[in-house]
């Protein structure tokens, strides 16, 4: 099988940039010449610049899909980065994805849209698909699970517990994470996580800022989902990912699980599923292709 990187596509546009409290996300596509073709907005993983997943739009666009990259608040172009004076959590996540939302919505009026995260890009799609389920026709997660400690296997959650405090602790006494020291989750605001340190100790999403119950939100949420847990990552394994949906029991849900048997010899794991993403990229192309079906089917059980 050929490494991914070798897709050959276009290069994206820029649409525009978006500006997000103190900072500007330049946003990007991807583009299909149909303009009502489906659109994927793809939300990075904590640390890691939308310029990671090239070699997965790639794919992505070779299946019909108009693929959207921006980054996340300090992340990749997005300045300025954190500091202890530049401070964001979840809620200006989710608020920001709302701003992302509103310029493809301006593009694209007619094409179906639907949110793809990684990691805590998909905690974040989650949230934003929860609060405002109207905006999107459904959501994908891929690697990406809720941090809450008893969602991983037994022997590692008094490891979970104690890493994702700490990581609170050092960000309340410096005001920022600097993950770009300590190998992990790059460089953060500290509100962002305290956020995340809290749903690791608790299990639920209580976020900093805002009175919104997102807990039941999640609960009502009826978007189709499409979940895909990644052989040998141990930051988001199946019963993490599990944990995180089983927030919406109302959502259908379709697994599945991506092996190297699907994506060809080589490493896996929670980021480098990236650049073997083929066959994941067929699977999300098939699974957005019928979504019209179920959400057609959805609306008319909610209407008897």
């Amino acid at each position: 099988m050929a490494d991914d990187t070798t897709v050959d596509a276009p290069a994206p546009v820029v649409l525009g940039m978006v500006p997000a409290g103190g900072h500007r996300l330049k946003v990007r596509a991807l583009a299909q010449e149909d303009a009502s073709a489906p659109v994927v907005v793809v939300l990075p993983a904590m640390g890691v610049p939308a310029r990671y997943y090239r070699a997965f739009v790639g794919q992505l666009h070779q299946r019909g899909l108009t693929a959207v990259t921006f980054d996340l608040r300090g992340q990749g172009e997005s300045t300025p980065v954190a500091a202890r004076r530049v401070r964001y959590g979840y809620q200006h996540l989710v608020d920001d994805l709302g701003d992302v939302l509103g310029l493809v919505e301006s593009f694209y009026p007619r094409a179906p849209r639907y949110l793809l995260g990684h990691s805590l890009g998909g905690q974040v799609a989650m949230l934003h698909a929860a609060r405002y389920p109207h905006r999107v026709r459904g959501v994908v997660l891929v690697a990406a699970g809720s941090v809450w400690f008893r969602g991983f296997p037994r022997a590692r959650r008094a490891a979970v517990l104690a890493a994702t405090q700490l990581v609170a602790g050092v960000s309340a006494v410096l005001g920022f994470w600097p993950g770009h020291r300590f190998g992990f989750g790059g460089r953060q605001a500290g509100p962002l996580m305290r956020d995340w340190a809290r749903n690791a100790r608790t299990g639920r999403y209580a976020l900093a800022g805002s009175s919104y119950n997102y807990e039941a939100a999640l609960s009502r949420l009826r978007l189709p989902l499409l979940t895909v847990s990644v052989a040998d990552d141990w930051l988001a394994p199946p019963t993490s990912v599990d944990h995180l949906v089983g927030k919406a029991p109302r959502a259908p849900r379709t697994h599945r699980h991506y092996t190297s048997e699907q994506a060809g010899p080589g490493d896996l794991g929670h980021f480098a599923w990236t650049r073997r993403s083929g066959e994941l990229a067929r699977w999300i192309g098939e699974w957005v292709g019928g979504s019209a079906d179920r959400v057609g089917r959805l609306g008319h059980r909610q209407a008897e």
